[in-house]
């Protein structure tokens, strides 16, 4: 009777895959960021689009918000049926699901500029793409920043299930180990994926972080 190969410790098992490893964490940090551009300018420019009116507002955030309701597998295979394997999918699936934060924090932080001062803004002689650019975004700038971070950590956290439509990123190794459970090295490679995708979340939303405190101005950072 055959027997079956041992499985490596944890760092035995990294050490040994340590190429694999970087290019899969390379990927999954390259169509996050990729992703995750494209949703924060669509995202931004719709809610500018669509905060001074209620109602456009409205439609805006349902469609967002009803995107987010879909199953993450169902949405990447109804993309795979369109486009099939690859990053594009990916991508457009990752956008989606991305918009929602973004465009909520962009109408919430819009409107929450004090009427006052773009009455102040205005008795200067500020034009209306003017207020916008100089008034108005500085000052919702750091709501809309908090609904960018919580997108990247959702898409993040979603680009695992990349490897369903053989996309790039460390699902996978997660979804190699999730196939292979009770066969050697499953689990280090379902730690590795897991674990690698929770260290680029949080390295991610550090980079925000540090964002934030470029670009925000001290008189209204919290």
């Amino acid at each position: 009777m055959a027997v079956p190969p041992l499985a490596s410790s944890l760092p035995a098992y990294v050490g040994d895959n340590a190429d694999s490893i970087a290019q899969l964490a390379v990927g999954h940090v390259w169509v996050v960021a990729l992703s995750m551009a494209i949703a924060t300018l669509a995202g931004v420019l719709l809610g500018l689009v669509a905060y001074r009116s209620s109602a456009a507002a409205s439609v805006v955030i349902t469609v967002a918000s009803v995107i987010l309701t879909l199953p993450s597998f169902a949405l990447l295979g109804v993309l795979l049926a369109l486009l099939g394997l690859g990053v594009v999918p990916v991508v457009i699936a990752l956008v989606l699901y991305a918009l929602l934060p973004i465009v909520r924090n962009t109408i919430t932080g819009l409107r929450s500029v004090d009427p006052v001062v773009l009455d102040g803004a205005r008795g200067i002689g500020m034009a209306p793409l003017q207020r916008l650019v100089r008034v108005e975004l500085p000052i919702a700038w750091p709501v809309i920043l908090a609904g960018i971070r919580t997108a990247t950590q959702l898409v993040v956290g979603i680009t695992a299930i990349a490897a369903y439509v053989n996309g790039p990123g460390l699902g996978r190794f997660i979804y190699s180990g999730l196939s292979q459970l009770g066969g050697a090295n499953a689990t280090n490679q379902i730690l590795v994926g897991t674990f690698g995708v929770v260290v680029i979340a949080l390295v991610f939303d550090a980079l925000l972080a540090l964002v934030g405190r470029a670009t925000v101005s001290k008189g209204i950072r919290a």
